[in-house]
């Protein structure tokens, strides 16, 4: 089962966002229902960094959320291409001036 990107979710979303809420909310949990059937003995985290609370998902976002200085590493990617969308807003430049592109 892929999690990050996963078309079941983005479609249960997109449903969600067009007005159809519980249709959504069903594939949402059919989602969800697949992830715990597919993951209650094997390790989900992607973070290839090890640490204490990896696979912990409640106890690692609590802590980030907590002290507010970073995202967790599994959210990294997530959220870089969310900037990389912005940055296009203004063809990158926010990206050039700080030598990341």
């Amino acid at each position: 089962m892929k999690i990050d990107g996963n078309e079941l979710e983005k479609e249960a979303l997109a449903l969600i966002h067009a007005g159809r809420r519980p249709e959504g909310l069903k594939l949402q949990e059919k989602f969800a229902s697949q992830f715990r059937e597919e993951y209650a003995h094997k390790d989900h985290c992607p973070c290839t960094k090890a640490c204490r609370y990896h696979g912990n998902c409640k106890e690692c976002v609590a802590i980030h959320r907590a002290h507010e200085e970073h995202l967790p590493n599994c959210f990294r990617n997530m959220v870089n291409k969310k900037i990389r969308m912005i940055s296009e807003l203004t063809e990158h430049t926010a990206m050039e001036e700080t030598g990341k592109e």
